[in-house]
């Protein structure tokens, strides 16, 4: 999968001060999975080094200004903008990572000043704010917020579910992949919004009787709003309980204390996900719950990343 990244992430020197924010998740983890596309809009407009910048926003319009200056250098940023979100564009991109606090491409992370030099709270950058615009289903995050490790686990579910559609779409996709690929999905959507997931399954049932190509659009809309949800510590205890519920009948008295007892000391959070996690997919195996083997929610991302190991990854 390819990931448009803010080029000073990934160790460019093209930061005003001729310097990078080279970002070991990004270079060391995530980089085992994916290809980037490094932009700075800001590097492209005005080189490096070059004289910080500043928005200014009188209420209903910003512009971006020289600190040095003062001069408006707000059509020379859009112009760029334009030209490297044309690239990014072209790369069939699965997501893309901004670095944080930039007036470019910060993620409502950009401070923004008034006409009198007064802070005027946080926005986003020029660039984010156009890439929002223009790609609004596109998983985005910046890396200052994926050092928390609940967005950080969220987010990477939420490439790794864009990729798999966008794969399936690849695919000459029909009725019964797409059925299966919801089934598999279940346990994933459900876990960020419910409603929106019973949405989701009433497309597939197809009522309407829609031709397969309208269906397919409908679907991976909706497929990709859903996942841009945020988890939540009470929908995955929600999950781990249904998902316990496929093989109840089957346990032993201790096996059903064990399975009882991770999920709660996960609500307890005494314990990360996994270990609840762990102990469905042991037990799903012993009793050949094949259901539940297939859950995408299991393994939604490689599990090396090993971002369900932290008790903090829940919310």
């Amino acid at each position: 999968m390819n990931l448009a990244v803010s080029a000073c992430l990934l160790g460019e020197k093209v930061r005003f001060d001729g310097g990078h924010k080279k970002d070991d998740f990004v270079t060391k983890h995530i980089s085992k999975y994916a290809s980037f596309i490094s932009f700075c809009p800001e590097a492209l407009a005005f080189g490096t080094p070059r004289p910080s910048l500043r928005i200014i926003s009188d209420g209903e319009n910003e512009k971006i200004i020289s600190n040095k200056t003062g001069g408006d250098l707000t059509d020379a940023m859009i112009e760029v903008s334009n030209s490297e979100m044309d690239k990014i564009a072209a790369s069939d991109l699965t997501g893309i990572i901004f670095k944080s606090r930039s007036p470019s491409c910060g993620m409502m992370s950009a401070k923004k000043y008034l006409e009198n030099g007064f802070n005027n709270g946080k926005t986003d950058g020029i660039f984010a704010k156009m890439c929002r615009e223009r790609f609004p289903l596109l998983p985005m995050e910046e890396e200052g917020r994926l050092q928390d490790a609940w967005l950080r686990e969220n987010f990477m579910m939420q490439i790794f579910a864009y990729d798999s559609i966008e794969k399936l779409k690849e695919n000459s996709c029909d009725m019964n992949s797409l059925v299966k690929f919801h089934t598999k999905n279940k346990f994933l959507l459900q876990a960020k919004n419910e409603k929106l997931y019973r949405e989701l399954g009433n497309i597939v049932a197809n009522h309407e009787t829609l031709p397969f190509s309208e269906l397919f659009e409908n679907y991976e809309q909706k497929f990709k709003l859903i996942i841009s949800k945020k988890s939540s510590f009470k929908k995955n205890r929600n999950v781990l309980e249904h998902m316990a519920g496929f093989f109840k009948k089957d346990l032993s008295k201790v096996e059903k204390e064990v399975v009882h007892e991770h999920i709660k000391e996960y609500v307890d959070k005494l314990v990360p996900i996994i270990v609840p996690l762990s102990t469905i997919k042991l037990f799903a195996q012993k009793y050949n719950t094949t259901y539940l083997l297939d859950q995408t929610f299991l393994e939604p991302y490689p599990k090396e990343l090993a971002l369900r190991s932290s008790i903090e990854g829940s919310k």
